[in-house]
């Protein structure tokens, strides 16, 4: 129960994300086959294998969506009843639990009732209503005391537009690959980019009534880290824009000469956006863990304070303070001198999961900022190494994936300077600790993507498909930084620490989703890409070396 409670905030986080995610995906299904497919001329006479590859993925997400918020509200009940004492039969009556049990019925209704032929949808339809009313439901809404009714309905429509753009371009690219006339799936494509200019405008209006309801003042939206988060999901929303547009005006040249090659295009943009929209989901994710910006008008961050920390730019600290004098070590010998006295067993400085933490002394800030510093000198390299190994004669830069296993054992090193190799705490029982946890999972992401893509650069894969290891690791590694978070006691500071991660984590997107385009996509997209994802981490390398926490 203990390690459960110490990891509780990481795993909602991302349970919650894959939540809102899936049922995005099912209640878009639905909204594709009844919107865009029943409704096409010659609905009657589609493909039948099309029909049950479509349902076999509303089956998949919506069973996906049953399990992942089941075990959402199993921890979060565990949590409950055994921390506070709550009894079992009390705690299924509280809201968050009346909605997901909401949720999962909605989606188990769905798995017993969808129909490939489309001939029980007013089924399907209260499925997918449900749903969405169980997700709405776990919103910020729900807790508000005015305007509750109100608020309610624009997180309704918010996440039903969502659901209807996001979530049905999985089907939408079923679609596309799909063997149709060129005036059929032209005439499906119009269908859908109409459906999703609905989406956006109601994407559009409900982000404004969000906007002045939990944020209320523009200082809100970059001094909290709701309003970061907010920030953040509204760049975001902007980069899926772009290529919604993009796919709006390729979906006009189809049925023509340029059919397919407007296809193909229209399938690759898709492929992206849906990756843009995984990250979108788990950053809403983070969002419902965080309080409202506009309950907090004591705690933002001045703007002369990001300028001073985060926009003037600083000489990088390349040297490192000696691990002695970090705060548990010194806190720690402190504690053995008092035990000494008093002939007693000494207590621990530093407990995994135990959310108090010293105030971090200069040795703590110039050991995070050396880390982070020589990070970006690695990734810097790794962004010019990459930019040269496209220029014919430098063949020994295709080896720039390597630098990417020396920057894992480093991070695995130094990042959590209390646990093993450097500290006394053991190297598993160091997993209580959240940030632990998402540090070795990024160390993991990085150092298995660079062993992979090496080989692939060296010829030594034989398998085509180790290619795509480079951006789904990026894209993977972006979401987990924009949910990575800081247990500090000032929230301030965090707040400011989280400023520089959430660059780098949409950096990432970028480099993952430019690689998959130069891999997949044609010219000139494909060229352009490929010297996108380099500056992609450039960029990364130069964020890193201007990191500093003081």
């Amino acid at each position: 129960m203990d390690l459960l409670v110490d990891l509780f905030g990481f795993l909602s986080v991302i349970l919650r994300g894959f939540a809102l995610g899936l049922a995005a995906i099912t209640v878009g299904g639905v909204a594709f086959r009844y919107a865009v497919l029943a409704r096409a001329s010659g609905f009657a006479s589609f493909d039948q294998d099309l029909l049950r590859r479509l349902w076999k993925v509303v089956q998949l997400t919506a069973f996906g969506l049953l399990t992942a918020v089941a075990l959402g509200k199993a921890l979060d009940l565990s949590v409950l009843t055994g921390t506070v004492g709550v009894p079992m039969a009390s705690a299924l009556t509280a809201p968050f639990a009346l909605a997901g049990i909401a949720t999962c019925a909605g989606a188990l209704l769905l798995l017993l009732s969808a129909d490939p032929r489309c001939q029980r949808g007013w089924l399907e339809g209260l499925a997918a209503v449900i749903i969405l009313a169980g997700i709405v439901a776990t919103t910020h809404a729900t807790g508000r005391i005015e305007a509750r009714g109100w608020l309610l309905l624009v997180s309704a429509l918010h996440q039903a537009g969502g659901a209807l753009w996001i979530g049905g371009l999985p089907f939408f690219l079923i679609v596309l690959g799909a063997s149709l006339a060129p005036g059929v799936r032209a005439d499906l494509s119009a269908r859908y980019s109409r459906l999703c200019v609905l989406a956006v405008l109601a994407i559009l209006l409900s982000a404004i009534a969000k906007y002045d309801a939990y944020l209320g003042v523009f200082a809100a939206s970059y001094g909290t880290a709701y309003g970061l988060m907010t920030s953040t999901k509204a760049v975001m929303f902007l980069a899926l824009l772009a290529f919604g547009a993009g796919n709006f005006w390729a979906v006009r040249r189809m049925a023509g000469p340029l059919d397919a090659a407007a296809t193909l295009r229209t399938r690759r943009f898709v492929e992206v956006e849906i990756a843009v929209g995984i990250g979108v989901f788990f950053v809403a994710g983070s969002l419902t863990s965080l309080p409202p910006a506009i309950d907090l008008p004591d705690d933002r961050v001045a703007w002369n304070t990001i300028v001073e920390r985060v926009i003037i730019p600083r000489a990088p600290q390349l040297t490192s303070p000696d691990h002695s004098e970090l705060w548990y070590e010194t806190a720690q010998a402190e504690l053995d001198r008092e035990a000494a006295a008093a002939r007693e067993d000494a207590a621990r400085a530093f407990v995994p999961g135990a959310g108090i933490l010293y105030e971090r002394s200069a040795a703590d800030m110039a050991w995070s900022e050396y880390n982070h510093n020589w990070s970006g000198v690695f990734v810097l390299a790794i962004g010019l190494l990459a930019l040269l190994a496209r220029l014919p004669g430098f063949g020994f830069a295709r080896h720039w994936p390597m630098i990417f296993v020396i920057l894992g054992v480093f991070i695995a090193i130094r990042a959590d300077p209390e646990s093993w190799p450097l500290g006394d705490v053991g190297f598993f029982e160091a997993f209580r600790e959240p940030g632990v946890v998402q540090h070795r999972l990024m160390t993991l992401l990085v150092m298995v993507f660079g062993l992979f893509e090496w080989r692939v650069r060296t010829g030594n894969l034989g398998d085509t498909r180790a290619a795509y290891v480079f951006p789904v690791s990026n894209i993977a590694g972006g979401v987990m930084m924009l949910t990575h978070s800081h247990v500090l006691e000032n929230i301030q500071e965090a707040l400011l620490i989280e400023m520089s991660h959430i660059p780098i984590g949409l950096l990432a997107l970028v480099a993952g989703s430019a690689r998959w385009l130069e891999l997949r996509a044609a010219s000139p997209v494909r060229e352009r890409a490929g010297w996108v994802w380099p500056l992609a981490f450039v960029g990364v390398g130069l964020v890193l070396m201007l990191y500093r926490e003081s």
